[in-house]
């Protein structure tokens, strides 16, 4: 799923309720990407991504080299929240993202947060790309660097999602 150019969102609680297979070579995903300017200087923010054994919890800007993103990461080891068993349920993940802070959970438990003051760009222009509208991605990708070799991995795979729920103040 991928709202970009359909719909995007400037602050809110955004949650997931979902369950991710943790199969070798799997990358699941539940992120967002700035509305302007080329990656990473539009912002990314990892609210659920899982690969090789691994729950993180990510935020990235840009910095002065194209490409090469600064990133405020927290990661979890798979194994230390219950391992095959814990991936057997569904869990909510949930981002809080205001003017003064942007926060990630999984099952009301905080994984990462970070200051607005802090997610200014490293590069000439300084901005801050959560200042801005972002659009949402929802995928599962298989292999590669970071998912790792497929070799040994049963197939079929799911990343079921429950739902998804954006909300935002009124103005």
């Amino acid at each position: 799923i991928n709202t970009g150019g359909k719909h995007s969102w400037q602050y809110g609680r955004f949650v997931m309720r979902g369950k991710i297979d943790i199969s070798d070579g799997l990358w699941p995903a539940w992120w967002t990407l700035g509305v302007k300017n080329q990656w990473p200087s539009n912002g990314e923010i990892d609210i659920m991504e899982y690969y090789k054994k691994k729950l993180l919890a990510n935020i990235a800007i840009g910095t002065d080299k194209q490409y090469n993103a600064h990133w405020f990461s927290n990661t979890k080891d798979i194994n230390e929240l219950g391992g095959k068993e814990w991936a057997s349920k569904f869990h909510v993940w949930r981002m809080d993202w205001d003017e003064e802070a942007i926060s990630l959970y999984v099952d009301d438990v905080l994984l990462n947060k970070v200051e607005m003051s802090k997610l200014n760009n490293r590069d000439a222009k300084g901005d801050n790309p959560f200042k801005q509208p972002h659009y949402m991605l929802l995928d599962l990708a298989m292999g590669g660097l970071n998912g790792g070799e497929l070799n040994d991995t049963k197939f079929p795979n799911r990343y079921e999602v429950d739902y998804v729920r954006v909300y935002q103040k009124t103005k």
